[in-house]
């Protein structure tokens, strides 16, 4: 999972007019983990559409879909949404308070046993019940 500062980072008009993300350096070292086979990384298509809000909303259409560009060749891989993962964020929104987009990250960390990278303090709502690296900011 990575969080929406990665999509800013990749895209060089931003780059150049804002410092990188304080987590950035994490992200980076994550995705060369994936490069080199040694870390999958996931993303939700729905947290995949919120980057691409955010971006939409902070910059416009083009920075947006540049960014999204950029993000492509990343090892990154865009799970789909299916009705078992609906259900699952549903769960994990009801049990933890959770927005529902931030639910289906959750949710796919727990499905994959996998750790959630985010900067989001949201997630604290789980405890112990999700493993998370998190980002300064």
């Amino acid at each position: 999972m990575l969080p929406r500062e990665k999509a800013q980072q990749c895209e060089p008009e931003i780059k150049h007019r804002t410092a990188p993300p304080a987590g950035a350096p994490k992200v980076n070292e994550l995705l060369k983990d994936a490069i080199h086979g040694r870390a999958r990384v996931l993303m939700s298509a729905v947290n995949y559409g919120e980057v691409y809000a955010r971006i939409l909303h902070d910059y416009g259409t083009e920075h947006a879909l540049t960014s999204m560009h950029a993000i492509n060749p990343l090892p990154i891989e865009i799970l789909d949404v299916t009705p078992q993962r609906a259900l699952g964020a549903a769960d994990v929104k009801v049990n933890y308070k959770l927005y529902y987009v931030d639910s289906f990250a959750a949710a796919l960390a727990i499905e994959h046993k996998a750790r959630l990278v985010t900067s989001d303090s949201d997630f604290r709502k789980l405890g112990h019940n999700l493993s998370v690296i998190w980002l300064k900011v």
